[in-house]
């Protein structure tokens, strides 16, 4: 799994950061989500796809490996 996120569409509600935590952060500038892991390990792509389905703005992006 490859995470991505398109800054320019977050509006920094957080939901991302609180859902997975070890991949996910937010500026303290402008709250904007920054990634802390773009290739999180297998047990918190769960958490992951979650924090997808919570961000109002649609801004996370997940590219699934092959081997997967």
């Amino acid at each position: 799994m490859r995470v991505g996120v398109r800054k320019d569409l977050c509006m920094g509600a957080g939901m991302c950061a609180l859902t997975a935590p070890e991949v996910f952060t937010q500026s303290e500038d402008d709250g904007i989500v920054e990634i802390l892991d773009p290739h999180p390990s297998q047990d918190r792509h769960a958490l992951v796809r979650r924090a997808v389905t919570l961000c109002p703005a649609g801004a996370i992006t997940v590219t699934e490996d092959a081997e997967e």
